[in-house]
C-alpha cells in the first residue's frame, strides 16, 4: 500500500500501475476537505515512489465522483473574499501537483463525474468511460463556477464552445456524446472498464500513446486565433445573454473568465478562475442557489424516510372526477406504472380526461422523449368509468371534482361506501379545510389532502395536507405514492389554502390594492417579471390560474382568516371574474389571448379590462419599481413567516421550496425565506413598518420582530 486514508487509497499493481481508488464513508465519493487533503498527501507518496510508472483512477462505489461537498460552502462563502481566493487556489494547486505526476495517468469513470469529480477526470491524461458513465460541471446550478481547473482544462480539451455550453447550461454529458467531443478517449462496458484502461495505460508507459502531448495540450494557450476567439465568444456571450438574462452571473462570469484567459497558460488561467469563483461565492444568488440544493436535499430526505415508514404499498389509484385536472393526475399515475381507474359521473368528462393524457403524450412524442410503446402503456393503465364498482379493490383514491365544499362532501362520503376498509381516501383541493372534509367519512384517520399543482405534469409539487385525524400511517403512505408518481411531496398542516395558496393570496390582494391606487397591471407585470424575477407577473398568473377560480378561493381565504384576508372592496378580480372575463380559459382576462402565427399563446392587455377597473381605481399613475415589489412581495414574507411560526410547514426550507416548486419562486433568491433573510431581517421589519398603514398584511408578527431583534435566522441549525 502506497497511501491510505479514509476516503482514498493508492497501491501497487503489476507492471509498475499504481491504482487510486475513491471509497469515501457513505454511499458517495464527495470533494470535501478531508478528501482533497488526503489526495495532497498521496500525490506527495506518489512522486516519491520510483516503482510507479502509470496510474489509474476509479472509485470503489456505483458512481466515480459527485463533486465537492456542498454542505461545507455554507460557511465557506461566509469568509472575506480574499480568504476563498486562498481556499480556492489551494485545492486547485493538489489537481495541478497530480496533473504534473511523473508518469501517464487514467480515469476510469463509473457513474456520474460531476464538479470536482469532473475535474478529477480531467487532469488525468486520458479518460475511458463505461458506458454508464457521464461528466459533466453542474457548478452553475450553485450560481458558482468550476474553481479546480474546469474552466481551464476542458475549453483545452473539447474547445471553447462546446465547454462552455457544457458549463454555462450545467447538464452532464452522457459517454457516447463525451467521447465525439473529446472529453473522453473511449467508451467500454462496465465490465470491460479496469482491464481497457490498464491495456491503455500499458500503451502509454511503452509510448504508443503521447501522454506528454495530451498533458501539453490542456498546461498551454487555446489554440484560437483573434478571428476565431472574437466568434465563439461573442456567440457565447449572446446565447448565455438569452438563456440566463441579467439574474444569474455565473454564467456570464464563465464566458469572461475562459475568454481572458485563451491566450493564457495553465498557471495564469488557473488564477483567473480562482478570482472569478470567489466573487460569485460572495454574491446573494450563489447563498440563494446553494440554499436551495440544500433544502432540496433536506426535502428529499425527508420524503424518502417518510415514505420508508409507510407500511401500506399503493399498487392502484383512483382518480374522481376527470376533466383536465383529473386526467393530468391520472396521467400521471399512469406513465410512473401505476394502473388507475378514472372516474366520472359523465363520459364527455372521461372522454376529456383521456384527451388531455394523450394531449400531454403527443407532445412528448413530438420532442422525441415518448416513444410508441411508452404512449400505449401509459394510456392502458387508464381506465375511465361511470361507476363506483369498479374502486372497489384499489388502494388510493384522488378526489377532484369541484371545489366546493358540499359537492366534495358528498363524493367523499360516497366514495367511504364503495372502498376497502384499508383504502387512503385523498382530497385535490386547493383551499377548503381537511377537517371540515374529514367531518364526512367515518375513518377520518384514513383520509388526507393531496393537493397538485397545474400543469399536474409539470409542476413538481404535492402538498400533503396532515388533518386533525389523519394518521401517520397514511401520511407516510401518500408520501410513499407521491414520490412513485416522480412528484415531491411536502407535508404541511391544515389551515385556509394550506401553505402555498395562503401564502399566494396575499401577494395578490397586494397587487389589488395597488391596481386601485392607480397602478398599470402591465407595469406591474413588468417589474415583477424583468426586476423581480417571476415566471409571469400577477395579472397573467391570475389568467392563467383563472379569475373564478381566484375570486372563489379568495372568499374562502377571507372565510378562513378575517383577521387579513378580508374580501376587498371593487377587487379587480371580482370585477372581471363578474364581467365573465376568467382568463386563459375564455380567452378574455386582464389580458386577451389567443395563439400566434406559430401556434403559441400571445397576449395583450385588454382595454375591457382597463373600463371595468377605471371607475373603481384611482387615476392611473406611476409606482417606481421598488413600491411595486414592495407592496406585493410584504404580505407574501409576512404569511409565510406566520405559517412557520403557526406550525404548518415544519421549516424555512420546506417553505422555500414549496413555493419554488409550486408557484415557480425565482431560483436566484433561493425562496421567500431566503429572500428575506439576504434583505436582511432588520430591512424587513423597517421596510414593512413603512407600509404598515395599508393594512392587516403588511404588518409583521411580533416574532419576526423579536428575531430581527436578537440577530436570529431561519435557517439555524
Amino acid at each position: 500500500m502506497i497511501y491510505e486514508g479514509s476516503s482514498l487509497s493508492v497501491k501497487l499493481l503489476q507492471d509498475g500501475i499504481a491504482e487510486l481508488v475513491f471509497d469515501a464513508p457513505g454511499s458517495v465519493n464527495k470533494f470535501d476537505q478531508l478528501t482533497v487533503n488526503e489526495l495532497a498527501q498521496a500525490i506527495e507518496e506518489l512522486v516519491s515512489n520510483s516503482n510507479v510508472k502509470g496510474l489509474i483512477v476509479r472509485s470503489a462505489k456505483p458512481t466515480f465522483i459527485v463533486g465537492a461537498d456542498i454542505t461545507e460552502f455554507t460557511a465557506l462563502f461566509d469568509m472575506p473574499e480574499q480568504d476563498i481566493v486562498t481556499w480556492v487556489a489551494k485545492t486547485s494547486q493538489v489537481f495541478n501537483r497530480f496533473e504534473d505526476l511523473p508518469f501517464p495517468t487514467i480515469a476510469a469513470v463509473n457513474g456520474f463525474a460531476l464538479g470536482g469529480g469532473c475535474e478529477m477526470a480531467l487532469a488525468c491524461d486520458f479518460r475511458i468511460l463505461d458506458t454508464t458513465a457521464s461528466l459533466g460541471l453542474p457548478e452553475v446550478k450553485l450560481g458558482i463556477m468550476p474553481g479546480f481547473g474546469g474552466t481551464v482544462r476542458l475549453p483545452r480539451l473539447i474547445g471553447a464552445d462546446n465547454a462552455l455550453e457544457w458549463m454555462t447550461t450545467g447538464r452532464d454529458c452522457k459517454a457516447d456524446k463525451s467521447l465525439a467531443v473529446g472529453a473522453a478517449d473511449a467508451v467500454v462496458e462496465p465490465k470491460n472498464l479496469i482491464h481497457s484502461a490498464t491495456s491503455m495505460l500499458h500503451d502509454a508507459i511503452d509510448g504508443e500513446f503521447d501522454w506528454q502531448a495530451r498533458r501539453l495540450q490542456k498546461t498551454s494557450p487555446l489554440q484560437l486565433n483573434a478571428n476565431e476567439a472574437m466568434m465563439s465568444f461573442s456567440t457565447a456571450k449572446a446565447m448565455v445573454a438569452a438563456q440566463a438574462g441579467k439574474h444569474y452571473p455565473a454564467p456570464h462570469m464563465m464566458v469572461n473568465t475562459v475568454s481572458k484567459a485563451a491566450g493564457l497558460d495553465r498557471d495564469a488561467a488557473l488564477a483567473l478562475e480562482n478570482q472569478g469563483f470567489a466573487t460569485l461565492a460572495k454574491t446573494d444568488e450563489a447563498k440563494a442557489q446553494v440554499g436551495i440544493f440544500l433544502a432540496d436535499q433536506l426535502v428529499k430526505s425527508k420524503g424518502k424516510k417518510q415514505a420508508k415508514a409507510a407500511t401500506k404499498v399503493v399498487n392502484q389509484t383512483a382518480v374522481l372526477g376527470a376533466g383536465i385536472m383529473g386526467g393530468g393526475i391520472a396521467y400521471q399515475s399512469a406513465v410512473k406504472g401505476t394502473p388507475v381507474i378514472m372516474k366520472d359521473i359523465n363520459q364527455a368528462a372521461l372522454d376529456l380526461g383521456l384527451a388531455e393524457a394523450a394531449k400531454i403524450l403527443t407532445k412528448g412524442m413530438h420532442k422525441g422523449k415518448v416513444d410508441a410503446k411508452k404512449m400505449a402503456a401509459t394510456l392502458n393503465n387508464i381506465t375511465p368509468t361511470l361507476d363506483y364498482t369498479s374502486i372497489n379493490n384499489v388502494d388510493l383514491v384522488i378526489e377532484a371534482v369541484v371545489e366546493n365544499p358540499k359537492i366534495k362532501g358528498l363524493v367523499l362520503a360516497e366514495t367511504e361506501q364503495h372502498v376497502s376498509d384499508d383504502a387512503i381516501i385523498c382530497s385535490n383541493t386547493s383551499t377548503i379545510s381537511i377537517n371540515q372534509l374529514a367531518l364526512n367519512l367515518k375513518k377520518p384517520e384514513r383520509f388526507c389532502g393531496m393537493h397538485f399543482f397545474n400543469p399536474v405534469h409539470r409542476m413538481p409539487l404535492v402538498e400533503i395536507i396532515r388533518g386533525e385525524k389523519t394518521s401517520e400511517a397514511t401520511i407516510s403512505a401518500v408520501v410513499a405514492a407521491t414520490l412513485k408518481m416522480g412528484k415531491t411531496p411536502i407535508v404541511v398542516n391544515d389551515c385556509p389554502g394550506f401553505l402555498v395558496n395562503r401564502i399566494l393570496f396575499p401577494y395578490f390582494a397586494g397587487f389589488s390594492q395597488l391596481l386601485i391606487d392607480g397602478a398599470d397591471f402591465v407595469a406591474v407585470d413588468k417589474v415583477m417579471e424583468k426586476v423581480f424575477g417571476w415566471p409571469m407577473g400577477p395579472a397573467y398568473l391570475l389568467d392563467v390560474v383563472g379569475l373564478d377560480t381566484a375570486d372563489h378561493a379568495s372568499s374562502v381565504m377571507a372565510e378562513g382568516i378575517p383577521e387579513r384576508m378580508q374580501k376587498i372592496k371593487n377587487d379587480p378580480v371580482t370585477l372581471l371574474y363578474q364581467a365573465q372575463r376568467y382568463g386563459q380559459k375564455n380567452a378574455k382576462g386582464f389580458y386577451n389571448h389567443s395563439l400566434d402565427k406559430r401556434g403559441r399563446p400571445a397576449k395583450v392587455a385588454a382595454d375591457e379590462a382597463y373600463a371595468l377597473m377605471s371607475e373603481h381605481c384611482a387615476d392611473k399613475q406611476e409606482f417606481d419599481k421598488e413600491q411595486i415589489i414592495a407592496r406585493l412581495m410584504i404580505p407574501m414574507a409576512n404569511e409565510a413567516i406566520r405559517c412557520l411560526e403557526e406550525g404548518i410547514v415544519d421549516s424555512a426550507a420546506e417553505a422555500d421550496m414549496a413555493l419554488l416548486y409550486g408557484l415557480g419562486f425565482p431560483p436566484f433568491k433561493g425562496g421567500i425565506f431566503r429572500y428575506i433573510e439576504t434583505m436582511g431581517l432588520n430591512n424587513f421589519v423597517k421596510l414593512a413598518d413603512k407600509y404598515a398603514d395599508l393594512g392587516p398584511i403588511y404588518q409583521i408578527s411580533d416574532g419576526v420582530r423579536e428575531m430581527a431583534a436578537s440577530n436570529q435566522s431561519y435557517f439555524a441549525q
